[in-house]
């Protein structure tokens, strides 16, 4: 709970502090939801499948001129990845897969660039506070769930995407995570993995 506080409120300080530097009359602060497509990638992962989780928080659009804007988000996002079902004679009760799941508090700090009016791309760096970290082989269910303590407090990112945003104050977009910090942590028997975060994002938001 530490955990989620913190990294909260400073995303929200990211967001306070760059509207403070922008126009305040032209700052727009916002909600957003969609869903993630989550997996791993690098030389030392295995045979993982994709999680299909959720992601959701606020945004800020601080613009400096017509077409370059600084967009601060803080959000939760679901991510891991999906097993195949790992006991053959069921000993577990499995569900059809095992959820991995590693769930983050992110907060990236993206430059966004209007092509034309609505239509814009977006990218920039972005920080991630591990909050949970389990393994669930029951996923439908509210059982199953096994803590694990494996896995990086911090992740680095680089998040690009692109979004169309309609007058109204109502967009959509399209977002892609890239992980630059290894997930698992350092152990005398499985080394430093190269191992990263890669997270799909599709979602909708509204400006107020």
């Amino acid at each position: 709970m530490k955990k989620v506080i913190l990294s909260s409120l400073l995303g929200l300080f990211a967001i306070i502090g760059a509207k403070a530097q922008a126009d305040s009359d032209l700052v727009q602060i916002g909600v957003k939801g969609g869903v993630n497509f989550a997996n791993l990638t690098g030389d030392d992962i295995g045979d993982t499948k994709t999680r299909t989780s959720f992601n959701a928080g606020f945004v800020a659009e601080i613009p400096f001129s017509e077409r370059f804007s600084i967009q601060p988000e803080v959000l939760y996002s679901g991510q891991g990845f999906d097993i195949e079902e790992i006991d053959q004679n069921n000993e577990f009760d499995t569900d059809d897969n095992v959820e991995a799941q590693l769930d983050y508090i992110q907060i990236p700090l993206l430059a966004k660039i209007y092509l034309v009016k609505g239509l814009n791309i977006q990218a920039g760096p972005q920080i991630g506070f591990l909050i949970n970290e389990e393994i669930d082989y029951q996923p439908t269910d509210d059982a199953g769930d096994i803590d694990t303590d494996v896995a990086e407090d911090i992740d680095f990112s680089l998040a690009a995407g692109v979004e169309y945003k309609f007058d109204g104050g109502f967009f959509v977009q399209g977002r892609y995570n890239y992980g630059f910090t290894n997930v698992f942590k350092e152990s005398d028997l499985f080394g430093d993995p190269d191992i990263k975060n890669s997270v799909f994002q599709v979602g909708v938001g509204f400006m107020f």
